[in-house]
């Protein structure tokens, strides 16, 4: 069973997330928040596997809640619920460390699908929106700066890049034909490099970069 934790301050989306994800076997929703810092708090007693984290919250905002719960516990996946106007917010968010994002119209397989990775440890990125949210957060380069370089090997722009078109670990195993651990090592390579810890961090962090183009 893969135990949920839903945080979003309208009724009528907890609802429906509960309905939806009740019609599968494996989906337990464990509990609810109305804010931020409810969901810390429950994250703490409850322990689930999977939070899906609205990020527009009264009080403490989800993107704050996202800090807390990834520095206390950091195996715990998150992923954003979020609307099309909210780009660069969900951009912080997934440089915060949450494992993935929804739109809140999304199709129920896409939901299903995007749980159970965040709960295997892995990231289902969805190309197009990913490709919108992170150009529109990328600033200009200031006049005269230079970034400075960020030396990726070869295999690890191709894993990096299979990461952010959505495949899976074993999906880019099987293509680079080399074994999941060594996907695993490369993408270890890529976090230290760029300074994160996630998948959804590192495309991110890349786009802005420019090592990926949006």
């Amino acid at each position: 069973m893969i135990r949920v934790l839903i945080a979003d301050d309208h009724l009528v989306v907890r609802e429906g997330l509960q309905l939806i994800l009740g019609s599968q076997p494996d989906f337990d929703v464990v509990g609810e928040a109305v804010d931020g810092a409810t969901a810390v708090r429950l994250t703490g007693e409850l322990q689930p596997d999977v939070i899906l984290m609205d990020l527009r919250m009264p009080g403490m905002d989800g993107l704050e809640a996202i800090g807390h719960i990834r520095r206390q516990w950091p195996d715990i996946a998150i992923v954003i619920l979020t609307t099309y106007n909210e780009d660069d917010l969900m951009l912080r968010g997934l440089q915060a460390g949450a494992r993935s994002f929804l739109l809140k119209d999304t199709d129920r397989q896409t939901l299903f699908h995007t749980i159970r990775a965040a709960a295997q440890g892995e990231t289902l990125l969805q190309p197009d929106i990913l490709a919108r949210v992170l150009t529109h957060a990328q600033p200009p380069p200031a006049p005269g700066s230079q970034p400075p370089a960020i030396d990726l090997t070869e295999r690890e722009l191709e894993v990096l890049t299979a990461v952010a078109r959505g495949d899976r670990n074993k999906e880019i195993a099987r293509h680079l034909g080399v074994t999941e651990r060594t996907v695993k090592a490369h993408l270890t390579n890529v976090y230290n490099k760029l300074g994160v810890d996630s998948r959804a961090a590192a495309v991110s962090v890349a786009v802005q970069k420019g090592i990926l183009l949006g």
